[in-house]
């Protein structure tokens, strides 16, 4: 008992440490008071860790998300109402996953939708509205500016379930493969590079080329399902959301709402096709599987049920008519 004790106490810890830390990660692209976001982590991180160890968690994820906010303000209870809309988004967003049947494995076209749309999409609506709101009423915001920090709140937590929660629902059954070719390593490196390369042209122009990512995360979501489409995703998601955050590129000349509704279309497309993609390709590997598994019974079953000397003279030998009238009664 001190020992399951003990291992829970640092469970919640460690999800304590993982939400601060990436909380602050996340604010160094803070866009409206010192606390919007159009990337939180911290979303992601709280979804997974319900998902695989159960509800029973969230008190982490509330510690961590009011030491987060209550060097934030504006006061110490709208930091409660902050916290506990930041508390119940991942948690109400779990619900619903588990209400469909979501599978951590992502290894189901209707896992990767759930995903999506019930995870980030529906799910983070709880924290947007709380959060700005709360602002709101508690005169940090004027009511004009509800919609705009509506926007960011909604995309950055929404960005936290689509970028970081397939990255690290992968990495938990991830293993160091063995004799692996160097040009199957070669192959993955030229495709996270070349993501990469694509991502930050294709925001430092005023052209709109955000849509030239896309073939790196189909090459990714073929050659190597969710384990390499999810790092892929994650590089131009990021590189995307600095864009946005400095209005530079396709950003450039709109007002926030407006970049906000071009950054959420962006990641939410490359999430979509990257999970779709992975999704229908697992289950096509697993279908394959299951047949050659049938194949390699039935095969078994003949064997059993034919001796082995029958089926090496078998078809059996033809003989001629004379001898088969012989053979045959009077």
């Amino acid at each position: 008992m001190r020992r399951r004790y003990a291992a829970e106490g640092l469970r919640l810890a460690a999800v304590v440490a993982a939400y601060y830390v990436t909380g602050k990660v996340g604010l160094q692209q803070e866009l409206v008071r010192g606390q919007v976001t159009p990337f939180w982590p911290p979303t992601g991180i709280a979804l997974v860790v319900l998902l695989l160890w159960g509800l029973r968690m969230w008190p982490a994820v509330a510690l961590g998300a009011f030491l987060v906010n209550v060097t934030l303000g504006p006061s110490v209870l709208p930091v409660l109402a902050i916290t506990a809309g930041n508390t119940l988004a991942p948690v109400f967003a779990c619900l619903l996953l588990r209400r469909v049947g979501f599978r951590i494995a992502l290894d189901r076209l209707q896992d990767a939708l759930a995903l999506v749309f019930l995870g980030a999409l529906i799910g983070m609506v709880v924290s947007a509205t709380v959060g700005t709101g709360v602002l709101v009423a508690s005169g940090a915001l004027t009511g004009p500016d509800f919609w705009p920090t509506w926007s960011v709140w909604w995309t950055g937590d929404a960005m936290g379930v689509l970028v970081v929660a397939p990255l690290l629902l992968t990495a938990r059954e991830a293993r160091w493969p063995r004799g692996v070719p160097a040009l199957r390593w070669a192959e993955a490196m030229a495709l996270l590079s070349g993501t990469a390369a694509v991502s930050v042209v294709a925001t430092h122009t005023s052209i709109n080329l955000l849509f030239l990512v896309v073939p790196f995360l189909i090459w990714a979501a073929f050659r190597f399902q969710l384990a390499g489409a999810a790092p892929c995703v994650l590089i131009a998601s990021v590189i995307t959301i600095l864009a946005g955050a400095r209005g530079s590129g396709p950003f450039s000349g709109h007002d926030l709402l407006a970049q906000m509704v071009i950054l959420q279309a962006f990641n939410g497309t490359v999430s979509l096709t990257a999970l779709l993609l992975s999704a229908v390709i697992a289950e096509r590997n697993h279908t394959l599987n299951e047949i050659e598994r049938v194949c390699e019974r039935l095969t078994e079953a003949l064997t059993r049920l034919a001796p082995e000397e029958t089926l090496d003279h078998w078809p059996p030998p033809r003989t001629t008519g004379r001898a088969s009238r012989k053979g045959q009664r009077p």
